[in-house]
């Protein structure tokens, strides 16, 4: 199997596995560990989920260590393992879209996180394919879709291996990577092929990043409304709903309390997750002492403005770092 920016090619006609002992082949699957994650994570759009899928791929491979054909494939032979891992765990999970398709099981990835399995195999967290809006449109495809998409369009797996991976053959690849392609085309926002590529920000980004910040931590939804695309999405996974438009987003925040004193006040964080700029918020409700977490907003910036907005529960700090209060 060949991936892109790095190629692990199996040699089928070996027949002797290599000799190694558990501690040695724990550390031979260990250097894989954050890059199966990011896979398991792409399959998933859990976090959490695929910390244990990862597990599973290495009981699973230590099980089944005799199949190695040479440590040089180690690396395809584990992708193969984690993929059809995935699959068994999506099969066990109800499928429950709700009216408007957004995916409720979604999670963000701390970029700091992502940066340890970006080289020497950058195409597996390049932005397009690890951003919000392309993990939405993904986990909304049937398993055997997502799973061809992310082998072939991420991976850069052919068709023949893409069949030996999932153990089907070349024309069901191609014809579930046809039906994927074009169920992406459908679930993707129209807008995207506006955002920006994966770049430095701009000056202009960061002030407007600046802005936000400033705004959110004086509770002003008015001020943070100037901020916003006209077209802007929002949705707070897993809690259902997704608000389009400025209007909408900015009445669901004041009907939700935001900028009254009873809301109490904030403070913020910057940071990363998904290759997007994300704020970190602190509020300190009437009588408390300290600022606790509250939610991790993942942004996407097109055009000197917010174009859509990600809301994910404050209990996901530790995953990026954050101090527990402020």
């Amino acid at each position: 199997m060949s991936f892109r920016r790095g190629a692990v090619t199996p040699n089928m006609n070996s027949t002797t596995p290599p000799a190694l002992d558990q501690a040695s082949f724990t550390a031979s699957v260990e250097r894989h560990r954050r890059e199966l994650h990011v896979h398991c994570y792409r399959m998933l759009g859990s976090f959490e989920e695929s910390e244990d899928l990862v597990q599973e791929t290495f009981l699973r491979a230590w099980r089944r260590r005799e199949t190695l054909q040479s440590r040089e494939t180690m690396r395809a032979w584990l992708y193969k393992i984690a993929t059809n891992a995935c699959l068994d765990a999506l099969d066990k999970r109800p499928r429950t879209p709700s009216a408007n398709g957004e995916v409720l099981w979604l999670q963000p990835y701390p970029d700091e996180l992502l940066d340890e399995a970006e080289d020497p195999h950058a195409a597996v967290v390049a932005k397009e394919t690890i951003e919000l809006a392309y993990l939405v449109a993904i986990q909304r495809l049937v398993p055997l879709q997502r799973a061809v998409l992310i082998l072939r369009d991420v991976l850069g797996c052919s068709a023949k291996e893409t069949a030996d991976v999932l153990e089907t053959s070349g024309p069901a690849v191609n014809s579930a990577l046809q039906r994927a392609h074009a169920a992406m085309k459908d679930h993707l926002p129209a807008q995207r092929s506006e955002w920006p590529a994966d770049v430095d920000a701009t000056a202009a980004e960061r002030e407007l990043l600046k802005r936000y910040v400033a705004h959110s931590e004086h509770a002003d939804p008015h001020e943070l409304k100037r901020l916003l695309s006209e077209d802007v999405r929002f949705s707070m996974p897993p809690q259902p709903g997704l608000w389009e438009g400025r209007d909408t987003v900015v009445d669901a925040w004041v009907e939700g309390g935001f900028g009254t004193e009873a809301f109490g006040s904030m403070r913020c964080l910057v940071t990363r997750a998904n290759r997007q700029p994300a704020v970190a918020c602190y509020v300190r409700r009437p009588g408390d002492e300290h600022h606790t977490p509250l939610a991790i907003d993942v942004l996407t910036i097109a055009g000197g403005e917010v174009a859509e907005i990600v809301t994910f529960d404050g209990s996901l700090f530790g995953w990026f770092g954050l101090p527990e209060s402020l």
